[in-house]
């Protein structure tokens, strides 16, 4: 069984769209699946969106971050294999494939949907590439992992990588703690080339300052303390 977790905010604009197009990329694949929406206590229409699209949907009483609403996410998906997807249209519920494939070929156990690696287009305005760079080589010099694009919140992976992972952030660093404490496991790590494209409504709220030096410290943090 598949588990796609969506955490979402403010997401009323895209995240209607980003449900039809999982159901029907799911469809193609023929697996059991499950559409997890953790709605991170939106002021808009959001989840009334998602359970209108027959989503499973878990609100959440306050607004916690995005960390939070995964760590949710995951305590409720049921599937061997799960899929992270952001819900503010940048990445592509068509692509998703391409995620499972090297699991499915049994040569990796989490795999990161990159938007640095490959010739895959994207657009929009250009990425934080040199912050991304070197958070990427922190992690490569603490855990051996590298990877091309830490940040991503594109993923596959088994369910089993998150046993016992004691995953603890709040907002954007989530990913960088999964990596650092998945890859210090001894778990295959790998990376497949997908597209990215801006957002086109709403407005990140990620703080290019405060999130990035949280980022640091959670790199660090996740390997000191496991």
């Amino acid at each position: 069984m598949l588990s796609i977790v969506v955490p979402d905010y403010n997401e009323e604009h895209t995240i209607g769209d980003i449900i039809d197009r999982l159901k029907a990329t799911l469809q193609k694949t023929g697996l059991k699946s499950e559409i997890i929406v953790i709605d991170d206590h939106s002021r808009d229409r959001s989840a009334e969106i998602s359970l209108n699209k027959h989503a499973k949907v878990y609100s959440l009483k306050q607004h916690m971050g995005k960390g939070f609403a995964l760590r949710a996410g995951f305590k409720k998906a049921k599937g061997e294999i799960i899929v992270t997807i952001d819900s503010d249209g940048s990445n592509r519920p068509e692509e998703l494939p391409i995620l499972l494939k090297p699991i499915f070929q049994g040569e990796a156990d989490l795999v990161i949907g990159s938007r640095f690696s490959g010739k895959v287009p994207t657009s929009g305005k250009r990425f934080n590439a040199a912050g991304v760079h070197i958070f990427n080589l922190m992690i490569k010099i603490l855990t051996g992992a590298s990877v091309s694009d830490s940040q991503s919140g594109y993923r596959a992976m088994k369910s089993e990588v998150l046993d016992d992972l004691r995953l603890k952030s709040g907002t954007y660093e989530i990913e960088s703690e999964m990596l650092v404490k998945i890859a210090r496991r001894g778990f295959r790590v790998s990376e497949v080339p997908v597209s990215f494209e801006q957002r086109t409504y709403g407005k990140s709220t990620l703080d290019p300052i405060v999130d990035g030096f949280r980022i640091l410290m959670s790199i660090l943090t996740s390997y000191l303390k496991g």
